[in-house]
């Protein structure tokens, strides 16, 4: 493996005491947070692999729901996040899971609020404090939350991806990486684009009113 800077090996400024474990969890945590938009009501987490077994011991718990409460990885609170999370009336669940995971670290959060909203993602803490979401709501990806980030969630048609990549060409934004899942032929799909300009909001309107598109949700790093 290759590392850029140092800070891909000792990982970003943190409560600690791992990179992997606490970083990298509350990364997790707080993509799931972006992605929701909204403070949960209820929350359930499922630990895998490495995060089942220490997961407590070394402060996994209290680092995702910190990220889940939208503390960035140096914030203070996290070490009290399961107390600010009862404070603020929100449900927390751990379970751990014995079933194998493609990477030890891996966790599965599922937000759901008051009005029936409900979101589930699936996250691996990569080492260093880097992660990938590898689900959203049962579609498959990669998003590593490094860069600017378009979700597009839509209806399976003819057209979709030309219909947003002239939309991002028109503000002059560069596509970095694109993916695209769905659940079955004309059915939901799912389009993941990783940029490398900001993504403007009157952006996010236009393609929210494009014919076909269901939602769109924007991940910043």
């Amino acid at each position: 493996m290759k590392y850029r800077t140092v800070f891909d090996i000792i990982g970003p400024v943190m409560i600690g005491p791992s990179s992997s474990h606490t970083a990298g969890a509350a990364r997790i945590g707080r993509v799931a947070r972006t992605l929701f938009a909204r403070q949960p009501d209820v929350v359930d987490i499922t630990f895998y692999g490495s995060f089942a077994q220490t997961h407590k011991g070394h402060g996994t718990d209290i680092a995702i729901v910190g990220g889940i409460l939208d503390f960035d990885t140096f914030d203070r609170r996290i070490v009290d996040s399961l107390a600010i999370a009862k404070d603020l009336g929100v449900d927390v669940n751990f379970h751990v899971s014995q079933d194998e995971a493609d990477h030890p670290n891996t966790a599965r959060i599922k937000l759901r609020d008051k009005e029936g909203f409900q979101l589930e993602v699936v996250g691996i803490s990569i080492g260093g404090g880097k992660i990938e979401m590898t689900e959203i709501n049962g579609f498959p990806l990669k998003l590593s939350g490094n860069a600017p980030t378009l979700l597009v969630l839509h209806e399976d048609r003819y057209g979709m991806i030309s219909g947003v990549s002239n939309a991002l060409a028109k503000y002059k934004i560069n596509i970095g990486a694109m993916e695209m899942a769905r659940r079955e032929k004309g059915s939901e799909a799912l389009m993941v684009i990783e940029t490398d300009q900001p993504i403007p909001e009157r952006l996010v309107e236009e393609i929210t009113s494009m014919p076909y598109v269901l939602s769109v949700s924007v991940l910043m790093p």
